[in-house]
């Protein structure tokens, strides 16, 4: 019995001393220069604004005629700013699926002349036409961003579309340059990045890949030539999530010569007929959530390598204008608005995938987060005349040091987290050394429960001293709301040492962290 017992001890010790060891076991990652440079494209930081529910209207855009929100010409003074301190990079526009039933000449001239249309995809809602092309390009003008145009495809022309390239690209004395100026503007935009259709496979007119392939060759050769000071940058309707064969034909039987991006769409949803709800989600359905956020990893680089084959010198981008979480809509809102509250589980999304983008930046050269205003997930919610800053919108704010920084390679070891034994890495992380010198490193813990210890050896790289900010919560279902708009915001981070080029970071559950080397 005596033995018996002392054996029980024994294993209940040796037990105890594994759980401690796993506790206690760091997160690797080691960090170097790059064999060759590589940067990561500041467009990789877009956004994308529709005409969908109040993303535009109520959002952006409150009009020229209100007295109760401050606005530049009708466009919100408190988002301008907002988003100027992101170093908003590119700004997509009309859609979306609304792009494919959205007429462009139907939003210049004078307003009350200006026709309407019912928005067929998003609420079946009257479209006055407002917001036109002078109103978002002067946008992109006041944001220090570059436009990108959705051009209609679905249930355009080639005509309608080679108008709006000259339209708002042309200088020298033309049809559509006149009516420009008839219109109040005199210089030429020169509007350099052109989506050609949107989610042709769908919403965009339900296209095979062949079929989408020859229509986009005969619009891509309409396109040129009304440019003085960029070449149009275009990109092709790009594959949804993991449609390899979607990506296989466009770069098989496009030249390459006529291409210069194909896109690429995934939204992390649990299940597209029970989304889940944008707060008071289980721990399931945030894991369910993070896999489908995890998985960008694999379609990058599946897509990647499809283009490699057609593409070696990777000519072509990788272009992937809609990406983020979505849930169902908020309690009593409109089902067609897409109207969604923004979590920690939203930075999660944020932080991970965008440090993806960062590592494939070789091939990944733009990207659009869906969407900027009211929309999906968001950067910032309006309600009248408030407005507040999600946590979506931190993570990019604090993120905003890698924007045309040189990528720093990273090899990583993660512990795992774990439901119900299914596993995912728990640590995220890129990085990436300025002009200046200075070295930033992304870091982003997904475990609900745990912290996680790091060592980072920094190899190569000199540093001296460290700093850095944190982004957490108590839960991962906390958010910012009109009544408490600062609940959730950047705060100093003090968990990093750093001894013989060797970090040590304690990332706390739930968190974002960037920290800054020099």
């Amino acid at each position: 019995m005596t033995r018996i017992v002392s054996f029980l001890n024994y294993a209940f010790l040796l037990l105890l001393l594994t759980s401690i060891s796993y506790a206690q076991t760091k997160n690797e990652i080691r960090i170097q220069k790059a064999a060759s440079p590589v940067t990561i494209n500041k467009h990789i930081y877009g956004h994308f604004a529709e005409h969908l529910g109040k993303g535009i209207y109520g959002g952006l855009f409150v009009g020229e005629d209100n007295n109760s929100i401050p606005h530049e010409k009708g466009v919100r003074k408190d988002v301008i700013e907002a988003l100027k301190k992101l170093n908003i990079p590119n700004l997509r526009w009309p859609g979306g699926c609304f792009a494919d039933t959205y007429h462009w000449k139907d939003g210049i001239g004078p307003k009350d002349k200006r026709p309407s249309i019912v928005n067929v995809w998003w609420g079946g809602v009257r479209e006055d036409n407002s917001f036109g092309t002078h109103n978002f390009l002067d946008l992109c003008e006041a944001l220090g961003a570059e436009p990108y145009l959705a051009a209609n495809v679905g249930s355009g022309s080639v005509q309608d579309v080679a108008d709006w390239v000259q339209y708002v690209n042309y200088e020298s004395e033309s049809p559509m340059s006149l009516l420009r100026k008839q219109n109040g503007r005199e210089k030429p935009w020169n509007v350099k990045y052109w989506g050609v259709g949107n989610e042709a496979w769908g919403c965009g007119g339900n296209m095979t890949a062949e079929w989408y392939a020859n229509i986009y060759r005969q619009y891509a050769t309409f396109m040129t030539g009304w440019s003085n000071d960029a070449k149009v940058f275009r990109i092709a309707s790009g594959a949804a999530s993991d449609d390899y064969r979607w990506t296989e034909v466009l770069m098989r039987d496009i030249p390459t010569k006529m291409l210069e991006g194909v896109a690429l769409h995934h939204y992390a949803v649990i299940d597209w007929n029970n989304k889940g709800p944008a707060t008071g989600f289980t721990e399931e359905q945030y894991f369910s959530t993070m896999k489908e956020t995890l998985k960008m990893e694999e379609l990058v680089t599946k897509h990647s390598a499809i283009m490699d084959k057609y593409d070696p010198k990777k000519a072509v981008a990788l272009i992937v204008d809609e990406w983020g979480g979505w849930y169902d809509v908020e309690p009593g809102t409109n089902p067609g608005f897409l109207y969604q509250q923004n979590t920690m589980r939203d930075a999660m999304i944020a932080g991970t995938t965008l440090n993806v983008f960062n590592n494939h930046a070789e091939r990944v050269r733009m990207a659009n987060l869906a969407q900027t205003v009211n929309v999906l997930q968001a950067v910032i919610l309006t309600d009248k005349e408030k407005m507040l800053l999600t946590p979506t919108y931190h993570v990019m704010e604090m993120y905003k040091v890698h924007q045309d920084a040189q990528l720093l390679p990273v090899t990583l070891k993660s512990n795992d987290y774990t439901v119900k034994n299914e596993k995912l890495p728990a640590v995220s992380v890129s990085a990436s050394v300025d002009n200046k010198g200075v070295s930033h490193i992304s870091l982003v813990n997904i475990d609900l429960k745990n912290s996680q210890e790091i060592s980072i050896s920094l190899s190569d790289i000199a540093a001296k001293t460290v700093q850095g900010r944190i982004l957490t919560s108590a839960q991962v279902t906390d958010h910012n709301t009109f009544e408490n708009p600062e609940k959730i915001k950047p705060a100093p981070f003090k968990g990093a040492q750093l001894k013989n080029n060797v970090l040590t970071v304690k990332l706390p559950p739930v968190s974002v962290v960037v920290l800054e080397l020099k």
